[in-house]
């Protein structure tokens, strides 16, 4: 069974159980956070892994990325999560410098679903 901290939904940091533990996610919803960090961490951010991460600051931050290339690189790091077979990026809005769409994925269970961003 996956399991991973929990995050806050709005600060994404640790929170505590009721016990004052550091409170614990599981299947499925540790795979979907575990996607959306995925997709959130910059390449050379993981210091035990500095080949994770997408390269937001040489691709894709202050520069106009080719959508296609913005979509490869989230589906990319979806399918760096433990269990995930397939993901596909959706991209619902474009407005300014405002990106809005979905991970969607499938892990190794059959199962679905979705991350927004």
């Amino acid at each position: 069974m996956s399991k991973s901290a929990l995050l806050d939904r709005t600060a994404w940091d640790l929170i505590l159980d009721a016990s004052g533990n550091i409170a614990v996610a599981t299947a499925p919803y540790s795979r979907a956070q575990d996607v959306a960090n995925a997709c959130r961490l910059f390449s050379g951010e993981l210091w035990y892994d500095t080949n994770k991460g997408i390269p937001y600051d040489s691709e894709i931050l202050g520069q106009w990325p080719p959508l296609s290339l913005v979509r490869e690189r989230l589906a990319q790091a979806a399918m760096t999560v433990d269990g995930v077979v397939s993901a596909q990026v959706v991209i619902t809005s474009l407005n300014g410098r405002n990106l809005t769409g979905q991970v969607q994925f499938t892990d190794k269970d059959g199962a679905s679903d979705t991350v927004s961003f």
